[in-house]
């Protein structure tokens, strides 16, 4: 996320004294021509900048998130309100700033809007209505479209020279940067620590293999049983959705809806049956496991072929079945595992 370094950080316990293996930096900046003031500076330019409009009410183009700090301190230092949108407001209430926003229009002369705002367009109607300057407060070329935008040079994310504060006090053995697109660690290279690095173990377990016995044994089951195996659990929800009960409409067939299929790589899966050992001509003919004159579901993929058929079903779907069609429907499923 972002990221703007300042020498109080080297106060903080969790960082003093670590041994760090791997950075995750944000590079936005990390160049040398990338030279920014301190975001305490920068508002001091922007507060210089307001003082020499006096007349002028102030628009200023923010993201969905940041700079909300310049915000709050330039509504103290002129005793204003800021005036937000109605979702920004409670997004800063939730953020649990200063109460110096409103979104009440009119109720204070500094205005925070979208940056996709600030453009001739706009500027030309506000100024139409109120002289009006635009301050777009970033660290990034932007170009300008009207004499009344000013661009101030506050950001949130840290300058070059920060950035290599940081590093040379933290000395990580490796620097991985969050913007790809510019691999900055040569910059870095002399400050990076030569202590060994450790890193994660990815490893991943080989599933133990079922004995002969076991599998025997398990063939020999009726599919009720796996079913009695696997009972049902309450977990939470996220989404909830209304009562299949509520919802009086004819359901549609449930053999005619297609589910999505399980795909794995052939050299891997034993399963007869599975998607990968179909052949070109089937994949393109459309035809899906389970539908008419498919062979009967044995009892070892019973739990699968369950999954596949109904928990993958879409929900817009399910919710058309009432628990009494839903019934009938595992009833129905079993009883096709029970035929020769």
């Amino acid at each position: 996320g972002d990221f703007r370094y300042t020498s109080a950080m080297q106060g903080e316990p969790a960082l003093r004294g670590r041994h760090i293996d791997r950075l995750y930096l944000d590079n936005t900046h990390c160049h040398p021509q990338r030279a920014l003031p301190s975001r305490a500076l920068a508002t001091r330019q922007a507060a210089h900048l307001i003082r020499a409009h006096p007349q002028h009410h102030v628009v200023i183009g923010v993201y969905t998130l940041g700079k909300e700090t310049l915000l709050v301190d330039l509504a103290l230092e002129f005793s204003t309100w800021v005036v937000v949108s109605p979702w920004r407001l409670e997004q800063m209430r939730l953020l649990e700033l200063p109460d110096v926003f409103t979104a009440e229009e009119g109720a204070g002369w500094i205005r925070a809007v979208d940056v996709a705002e600030i453009r001739w367009d706009t500027l030309v109607s506000w100024n139409a209505l109120h002289p009006t300057i635009a301050i777009i407060p970033t660290g990034r070329p932007v170009k300008v479209t009207h004499p009344n935008i000013h661009l101030i040079p506050y950001s949130d994310h840290s300058s070059f020279a920060e950035l290599c504060e940081f590093v040379k006090w933290l000395k990580p053995c490796s620097i991985i940067p969050i913007v790809k697109a510019d691999m900055c660690q040569v910059y870095f290279q002399e400050y990076l620590s030569s202590a060994p690095q450790v890193l994660p173990d990815f490893k991943v377990t080989k599933p133990v293999q079922e004995s002969g016995q076991r599998q025997s044994q398990r063939r020999g089951q009726k599919p009720t049983s796996l079913w009695k195996r696997a009972p049902w659990r309450s977990v939470p929800r996220g989404v909830v959705y209304e009562s299949p009960e509520k919802n009086t409409e004819k359901p549609e067939a449930f053999t005619a809806v297609k589910v999505p299929q399980h795909h794995c790589e052939p050299a891997l899966c034993s399963k007869e049956g599975c998607t990968c050992h179909r052949s070109e001509k089937e994949e393109l003919s459309g035809e899906q496991p389970g539908t008419a004159g498919a062979a009967p579901v044995s009892s070892e993929d019973l739990a699968t072929g369950f999954a596949e058929q109904y928990l993958l079903t879409p929900l817009n779907v399910l919710k058309q079945n009432s628990s009494r069609t839903f019934d009938e429907l595992v009833e129905d499923f079993f009883r096709k595992g029970d035929m020769p």
